[in-house]
């Protein structure tokens, strides 16, 4: 007991496991014995929180008359075009702010107050500026990407040591040099980072983004689910929601090492 209490001790695999799992079966007990027996019986209501059973029994139904599949493609197709439109405006922007006080001046007022902004008051700003359609959705998620990748970029910029630009003004380099061959290489897996970051966090918004008049997506389903039933297809979309997070999470990491295997040697 004494070495699990150690102040940044390590744990073996098999009892890092063995922990992980416990707080699961737990919480899968717990889940038992509150939808346990007919639904009268209950401590919840099937319709507050089904069994474990009615849950995995719904999975048919999701599969086939949901379209989960289809779903799928288009939930995660709206967050790979929003970010891409937010990268290819805070990439450059972001690099400009970190790099010179002059952007930094310009920009870092508006980049404040939008950090301050609460993700949800976008869903009515981008409905009245772009309508109800897919450009909503994606216009959306490119925003709340935006705000979240901008000050990451302006941050891992600023985090390059001075020591690396005064070397390249000793030998001569150029401000445009400077920028592109030291100050960018270095903070580019910082850079990266920030976008595996922010990729993940976009997975939260996407039932934000699907609320309003979205004739397929994972949120969509979570939305009918909640209004018209079976309640288990929101548990098991929230389910492949954070799979689909995680997979992306474990693409990005594999991307890292590629791009930049000096990492792994430090």
């Amino acid at each position: 007991m004494s070495e699990l209490l150690t102040i940044r001790g390590r744990l073996s695999r098999p009892l890092r496991l063995l922990l992980g799992a416990l707080p699961v079966l737990l919480l899968l007990g717990l889940w038992f014995l509150l939808t346990r027996g007919a639904a009268e019986d209950r401590i919840l209501s099937p319709l507050i929180l089904p069994s474990p059973w009615e849950v995995w029994q719904s999975l048919h139904s999701l599969w086939f008359e949901a379209e989960l599949s289809r779903s799928i493609v288009a939930s995660t197709g709206r967050v790979v075009l929003g970010f891409c439109c937010a990268v290819l405006l805070a990439f450059p922007l972001g690099v400009l702010m970190g790099a010179t006080p002059l952007f930094r001046g310009l920009c870092e007022p508006l980049s404040t107050f939008a950090s301050y902004l609460p993700i949800p008051a976008l869903v009515p700003l981008t409905m009245s500026l772009f309508g109800i359609e897919e450009t909503q959705k994606v216009m959306f998620l490119a925003l709340a990407f935006f705000i979240f990748l901008l000050p990451m970029i302006v941050k891992a910029v600023d985090d390059v040591d001075t020591i690396f630009l005064q070397t390249a003004y000793t030998l001569g380099a150029r401000r445009r040099t400077t920028v592109c061959r030291v100050l960018l290489p270095i903070a580019l897996p910082r850079i990266f980072h920030a976008m595996r970051l922010g990729f993940g966090i976009g997975w939260s918004y996407i039932i934000l983004a699907e609320m309003v008049a979205a004739d397929r997506g994972l949120g969509s389903i979570i939305i009918i689910a909640q209004r018209r039933g079976p309640r288990g297809h929101i548990y098991l979309v929230l389910l492949v929601i954070v799979l689909i997070a995680y997979l992306t999470d474990r693409l990005w990491a594999w991307a890292i090492r590629r791009l930049f295997p000096y990492l792994e040697a430090r």
